[in-house]
């Protein structure tokens, strides 16, 4: 029931609101006046005339600015003043080369370029309209991975572009980033063109991330370790700052494209070669090649960082980067589970819970930190045909080769 203090508050809001409509009316007004007669004075510059204003305004050019962001970088670049982080020289000379494993990831990742509207997605249309063609658990399946992974290869390039390019100090690093930020598009692009295709409603899907939660805790959980150091006032050269970039980068590299993407790859995987869904799992072999390649990227930047640093690298962040893998490694479990509540495909919750933690274990050894989860072993040997996994060995252990061009992939 309104009271008369309310009474007299509506009152008096209704009186003043006039008042602010006047003065706003009024503000804007002013402001289109101001515009008109800077028109006014503005005298149109014949055609003839525009190339000669040109040559005056090179000739005033004031050079103070760029020459102060160039001081102290004129000189040659050598090799020794090179550095993954926090580096003074010039980051405009990509040459002589430091990181060789760099380049060649850069290279081949180039090789491997590919597009979705390269693989026939005929027969998965088929397929996904019959109502008998797949049950519903496998629906739910295709669905749930379609719906993480469009928005986390996102999240992954917002990473990149925003975060980790401009605080890598290293180029032949940067081109190789350069290289990745564009794989992710082509994946969120293979996965928006699998929902395309398959007439899913595109609402659903890409707001899984907010409304499904054991899609939610993952997206939850990579978003935390980027919101700092995406701030574009955020800088290294702490240990502080150098240490939160050195978790952002086990957070996506190790985490987010080391583990995330296990579970839903394997799913997806496991229909190709069931003969479901090959035009998807097409896609998904081919992204997952990208992505094995990024890891061994990541890895080897993580590695290079502590050899330069070894400072960063005490026992409190060797503990925290532990914790990380193992938190991401539980993520994964919880989303098996909740997209496999059933044993399907050749496989369960528990087979995919043992996968993992051999995965976790290697993780954890491939930044130099002791296995956690003794004797797992992997239930799904396939898996290593299908993309190999003594490929994604880093830079460290051994040379990655073999990678040929989209196109050339086959089941069999």
């Amino acid at each position: 029931m309104l009271n008369w203090d309310d009474y007299n508050d509506s009152e008096s809001k209704q009186k003043t609101q006039p008042v602010i409509q006047e003065e706003i009316t009024a503000e804007v007004e002013t402001k289109i006046e101001e515009k008109e007669e800077a028109l006014k004075e503005y005298a149109p510059v014949a055609a003839g005339e525009r190339a000669q204003l040109a040559k005056e305004a090179v000739e005033e050019l004031d050079t103070k600015d760029g020459e102060e962001e160039l001081e102290g970088l004129a000189g040659r670049v050598q090799v020794d003043d090179k550095a993954m982080i926090n580096c003074r020289a010039d980051l405009n000379q990509l040459v002589p080369f430091k990181y060789d494993w760099a380049w060649q990831k850069y290279l081949d990742g180039s090789a491997n370029h590919w597009m979705p509207q390269e693989v026939n997605m005929t027969a998965d249309i088929a397929l996904w309209k019959s109502q008998d063609g797949l049950t519903e658990d496998e629906r739910k399946i295709v669905m749930r991975n379609l719906g993480f992974f469009s928005t986390a290869d996102s999240l992954v390039a917002n990473n990149l572009v925003l975060a980790i390019y401009r605080l890598i100090t290293n180029p032949e690093c940067r081109q190789y980033i350069l290289r990745q930020s564009f794989e992710e598009a082509i994946h969120t692009h293979a996965y928006q063109y699998c929902i395309e295709s398959l007439g899913m409603d595109e609402g659903e899907i890409f707001n899984m991330y907010r409304e499904i939660p054991s899609v939610a805790k993952k997206a939850s959980w990579g978003l935390k370790y980027t919101k700092e150091i995406s701030d574009p006032g955020f800088v290294t050269g702490t240990d502080e700052t150098d240490k939160l970039l050195l978790k952002n980068l086990i957070a996506f590299y190790c985490v987010l494209e080391g583990i995330f993407f296990y579970c839903g790859f394997t799913q997806i995987l496991s229909m190709g070669r069931r003969n479901k869904m090959t035009g998807t799992a097409e896609q998904f072999q081919y992204i997952l090649r990208d992505e094995s390649m990024h890891l061994n990227f990541g890895i080897d930047m993580i590695n290079q960082i502590k050899i330069e640093n070894p400072h960063l690298w005490d026992e409190q962040m060797r503990h925290e980067a532990a914790q990380m893998i193992l938190e991401g490694t539980e993520l994964e479990i919880q989303y098996a589970r909740a997209t496999m509540p059933r044993g399907i495909l050749g496989m369960n919750a528990g087979m995919m819970e043992e996968y993992l933690q051999f995965i976790a274990n290697r993780r954890l050894v491939q930044i130099g930190l002791e296995e956690e989860f003794e004797g797992a072993t992997n239930p799904f040997p396939w898996m290593s045909e299908i993309m190999d996994l003594r490929k994604e060995k880093n830079f460290f252990e051994t040379r990655v080769i073999e990678y040929q061009t989209g196109g050339a992939l086959s089941w069999d």
